[in-house]
């Protein structure tokens, strides 16, 4: 898969398009994306999805607040596995979103990727002020030699009650509901950063996680069973996303202790898969009650490895 970050892209002769932030890669998503490449190939042109980062309400409503389920690093991966021909990343900017639809259609749909075909929801809204529809496109197509593929109402409700459902099982903890969805395991990616040693102290060490996009969602506080695959061997373990209420802690921190593992992982840059939630944030009385919690926690955490592994 080619990952373009403009539009200037010779190469291209012909091509399928379909256009979204497809936040999640999910399992409606990867309906969409299905199609749009096997319709791609019977047609012999390219498949190639449009997404923008920043998210446009990032840009147009910057109080917005709004978090993502993929930051743009992850969701390129998720798609490299797809058998996608091309990912365009267009920068959304004040600048691009008074683009008039017209013109969207002709510089970018026509002149630079070159489509043939743009398969789109039936609701989907673009140019300036979102102001153009579906069969204002179909229009254009007429006009500049496209076709127009209509995803139904029902595809697009699978879809955008995914990403609802989504956002709202992370956000209550529900890891099992959320990767159904996904059809893959909810990540969380970052840098390892020195933390306060406490986990060390407690013969349960730990890698702290520092998630450097601002926007990426992070599940409910509480503990998860997690894998990771480090220098390309698959390691499990527990996590921590929480405040450390038993040690007076006042900050949020995810912290990892993987199973069997003592390497040193200061300063590199991992992927925590989610695989299972094991409890809410708890303060204990005592460390040594949070010490026998963890072991707890390590048992929980094996018995559902055990009986999950394939």
């Amino acid at each position: 898969m080619k990952i373009c970050h403009t539009f200037n892209n010779e190469s291209i002769v012909g091509t399928v398009v379909t256009i979204g932030t497809f936040d999640g890669v999910h399992i409606g998503h990867q309906k969409i994306i299905k199609r749009l490449i096997n319709t791609a190939k019977q047609s012999g042109l390219k498949s190639v999805i449009l997404t923008f980062f920043p998210h446009p309400r990032m840009v147009l409503q910057k109080d917005s607040g709004i978090k993502l389920i993929n930051t743009i690093s992850e969701r390129r991966k998720i798609l490299e596995d797809s058998g996608l021909d091309c990912l365009v990343v267009k920068e959304f900017t004040q600048e691009f979103s008074r683009l008039s639809a017209e013109d969207f259609v002709k510089q970018i749909l026509v002149e630079t990727l070159k489509a043939k075909k743009v398969i789109i929801g039936y609701d989907h809204r673009f140019g300036r002020n979102r102001n153009a529809d579906i069969n204002d496109l179909k229009a254009y197509g007429e006009t500049y030699g496209f076709d127009v593929e209509e995803i139904s109402a029902q595809d697009i409700d699978d879809v955008a009650v995914s990403s609802t459902k989504i956002r709202a099982a992370l956000s209550d903890g529900d890891i099992d509901k959320a990767n159904a969805y996904l059809g893959y395991n909810f990540c969380l990616s970052g840098k390892v950063i020195k933390g306060k040693a406490l986990g060390r102290q407690l013969d349960y060490p730990t890698a702290n996680i520092k998630i450097e996009d601002d926007y990426k969602l992070v599940p409910k506080h509480g503990s998860y069973v997690v894998r990771a695959y480090i220098n390309d061997d698959l390691v499990y373990g527990m996590m921590n996303i929480g405040t450390n209420p038993t040690v007076a802690g006042n900050r949020e921190s995810i912290e990892v202790h993987f199973f069997n593992f003592n390497e040193n992982l200061y300063d590199q840059r991992i992927q925590i898969e989610l695989l299972h939630r094991i409890r809410d944030e708890q303060k204990f009385e005592s460390v040594d009650a949070l010490k026998k919690q963890l072991q707890k926690d390590k048992e929980a955490s094996m018995k559902f490895i055990e009986s999950h592994k394939k």
